[in-house]
């Protein structure tokens, strides 16, 4: 499957669809962005159930002031709507690779659990959504709306 392109218009909209969203954050001048690029098409090829987006920097300075991207290549990963992963830099194939499978395998429920005691909500265990936070943005607000096909109990 090919790379995806966000920008404003589609990226909540991408985010909130797809169970798990890889979003690289890259310039056209970064050295190190033209290295990751071939690893994660690769990426995307052996990993077709998982969406891997990219958002161009450069043309889109309001996202990535928005979402406080500092640094390239940066890699955000979100699994059912919920950001589990940001950190810029260089990840080698494997380190890509085990970030995916890590991301699958996440426990989901400990996830909701922890994000609801970091904001001080109450967690109810049989709802499948996370209760929103005034000013918190829709990329956090809880899960993508179709089915658990990964890691526990999803087996």
């Amino acid at each position: 499957m090919p790379t995806l392109a966000l920008t404003p218009e589609n990226y909540d909209a991408v985010i909130a669809r797809h169970p798990i969203v890889l979003v690289d954050w890259w310039a056209d001048w970064c050295g190190w962005c033209t290295r990751f690029a071939p690893v994660y098409e690769s990426s995307a090829e052996r990993h077709p159930d998982v969406v891997h987006a990219t958002v161009d920097a450069v043309a889109e300075e309001a996202m990535k002031v928005a979402a406080q991207v500092s640094a390239y290549p940066t890699l955000m990963a979100y699994r059912e709507g919920l950001l589990v992963f940001n950190e810029a830099g260089f990840l080698a194939p494997e380190a890509l690779e085990d970030l995916v499978q890590n991301i699958k395998w996440m426990d989901m429920e400990k996830v909701r659990r922890e994000f609801a005691a970091e904001q001080n909500a109450p967690f109810d265990p049989n709802s499948a959504a996370i209760p929103a936070t005034p000013g918190a943005s829709s990329r956090q607000a809880g899960l993508a709306a179709i089915p658990n096909r990964y890691g526990w109990p999803g087996l």
